[in-house]
This record gives C-alpha cells, structure tokens and sequence, in this order.
C-alpha cells in the first residue's frame, strides 16, 4: 500500500494494522514530522518517500524521496502496482489532488481525507473509494447493500457539548482541543466542536451511498457510530469501542475474520443516550438541508470552514466565529457551482480570500 499521512493518528493506526496483518508498505507520505517519517522509514522500508515540507527533505533518510505538493503525486504514479490500495490520511485541501491522482492512476482508495468528498464529490470515482471513518463504516456494516429509509450519524458533541453558552465566546485553544473521547488531530478536533465535521460526514454519506435523508444525533459515549431506519420499520444500530482500527482494517482487507477490538460491554456501558443537535449551541448545523440539497456547496463550507479553524488556532478570531465565517461564505457564495476539479481549488482560493478579508466578527 501507499500510506499518505502517514504520522498523524490514522496513520499511525494504519501502520499498526499493517504490522498485525503483515501488509506490505509500498511508500510514506508526511507532511513535516521528518523524526518520526524516519523512524517508519527504518521499521517498514518502503521503497519510497514523500514529504510534503519541501525544506524538510533533506531530513529525510532514504533514496527515493519527493518533496512538496508535487512530489507527493509524482511519488503516488511512481509507486502505483495494478490493484494496489492507497490510504488518504491527509489534512485539509491538500488532500484532494492525491485523492484524484490516485483514482486516475487506478488505485483503490482508502480515504480518510475527508474534504476530497466534501469538496469534489461529484467529480470523483466513488466506486473506488472505501471510507476511513467509523461512522460511514458502520453505515456500511449495517446496510449490506440495502435499500435504507434514513442514515442517522452519531457525533460526540465535541469538546464543548457541556460548557455554558456564554462561555463559547472566550473559549481558549487548548480547551477545543480536549475532546472528551478522542485523540485526533487539531483540525479534526477543532471540527468536531463547532459540528461542522458531522456536516463533512453527511455529505461524505450523500455521495457515498447515493443518499439524500441523512441526519445525525448525539451519542455522548460514542459507542454507537451509525443508525439505519429501514422500509419495514426496523432500526439498526452500529456498536463499537472508539478505536479506529476496525474502520482502516476493513478497509484495508476488505474482510477480517480475527479481532480487532474486545466487543462492548453493554453491562459495563450502563446506559446509552441521544440528543439533539442543539442550533444555538452548533449554528453551522443549520447548513445541513442546505447542503443535501446542494452538496456541491461543499467546496465552499469547506473553505470557509479551513480558513476559519486556521485562524482561530493562531489565536486571532474567537471560537464562536468559526461557524459565522462559514455561514457568512455560504451565503456570499450560494451560487458557486464548479463544473470540473479544476473550478474546485479555483472557488477553494476565492472563498479563503473572502474569508481573510472578513473583519469585526466577535
């Protein structure tokens, strides 16, 4: 396999499956952690590597190393062997060209990159794409190829699902960073608070399972990870540990037939809750009917949405405006429609500089 991503927490998730199932690594990819690209390098030897901060490739021990954005896609055709599998745990954007690439080239895609779906869904090859994420995995589990009624996702509330409202304003980073049942990146993280990850998610649903009634409810514990209403009336629901081994085992085998994680303990669990998505609490998720309707609008919440959680990480607009710079793009840009992969990164580019120019939000 090709690993992009390969020293955040999917990555490193993925290697540790690689080493139970004695997959072969074919080539890492990182964004700028040479220390620990160096040490996979030693454990796994892929034959190639990729990092994408140009002035850390001197860092790099290997012979084969390519720098930069385009070296990570000049590494993707390089390293290409028909049926080979490639993960996509990128951040941000700067996933989507991979993702393309790789589709192009033939690969099959496990795609943990989230934002290749949410901004160019339609321009993609679906059907060579596998999901790297617990709940459209449990989407999957669950339907077996049926015909669903309702998805329903399940988010954790983020890290202030319980914090006062008039506390948001002022909420610092190292707070919106504390998620109260993940470890994941900041960006993820960040996401998870505002609840414009769960939007990311159900528009990754509506292109992936060609649906259009998908809506999403809290789970504190986040033990259950997806719900499936069907015509007869029945309701599943999918139940695992917050582990995302089991996801990126599947999708990488296809089929597991030993343990990944110890089954849950509905003894020890106790009790299992649901609530709604509270608008006054998360108001991006007013965005949601809006972008089932016209998912393409994607590109533009995602955008708005990256700028946004950026400039809040260095500090310099207040966590409530996160979601006011996405609605507020949303709205500026409700009429954007790209009609190729290229019109994608082109609105990508305008919605940013719209969003650097928005001023007196707080």
């Amino acid at each position: 396999m090709v690993l992009l991503g390969s020293t955040g927490s999917i990555g490193r998730n993925t290697l540790s499956i690689a080493k139970k199932f004695n997959l072969k690594i074919t080539a890492l990819c990182a964004n700028k952690n040479s220390e620990l690209l160096n040490r996979q390098i030693e454990e796994f030897s892929p034959k190639f590597v990729a990092i994408g901060d140009e002035a850390k490739a001197c860092e790099i021990n290997h012979a084969n190393v390519f720098a930069g954005a385009e070296g990570v896609l000049e590494m993707i055709d390089a390293a290409y062997k028909e049926g080979m599998v490639l993960v996509n745990a990128l951040v941000g954007i700067a996933g989507l060209a991979p993702t393309a690439k790789a589709l192009e080239k033939g690969y099959k895609v496990a795609l943990a990159n989230k934002e290749s779906l949410v901004s160019a869904g339609e321009f993609l090859d679906i059907s060579r794409i596998v999901p790297i994420d617990s709940e459209h995995f449990g989407l999957w589990y669950l339907l077996n190829g049926r015909e669903p009624k309702k998805l329903t996702l399940t988010a954790s509330g983020g890290a202030f699902r319980d914090t006062p409202l008039e506390r948001l304003k002022n909420a610092k980073i190292e707070e919106a960073l504390n998620h109260p049942n993940w470890k994941m990146g900041q960006k993820i993280t960040i996401d998870s608070a505002t609840m414009i990850n769960k939007l990311f998610e159900i528009l990754e649903a509506r292109w992936l399972f060609n649906a259009n009634n998908i809506d999403a409810l809290i789970e504190p514990k986040s033990i259950v990870h997806a719900l499936v209403d069907f015509v007869d009336g029945s309701t599943t629901a999918h139940l695992a540990k917050t582990d995302m081994r089991l996801p990126i085992a599947f999708a990488l085998l296809g089929e597991v037939k030993e343990p990944i994680l110890s089954p849950v303990n509905l003894l020890e669990i106790k009790n299992i809750e649901f609530h709604v998505i509270d608008f006054k609490r998360y108001p991006a998720w007013e965005l949601r009917e809006i972008l089932l309707e016209k998912p393409h609008l994607g590109t533009v919440l995602n955008a708005a949405n990256e700028t946004a959680a950026e400039l809040f990480l260095q500090n310099k607009i207040a966590f409530t405006d996160i979601a006011v710079y996405s609605l507020k793009a949303m709205k500026e840009f409700e009429s954007a429609h790209a009609r190729n992969l290229g019109e994608v990164f082109s609105i990508d580019k305008e919605v940013k500089a719209f969003c650097t120019r928005i001023k007196g939000v707080s």
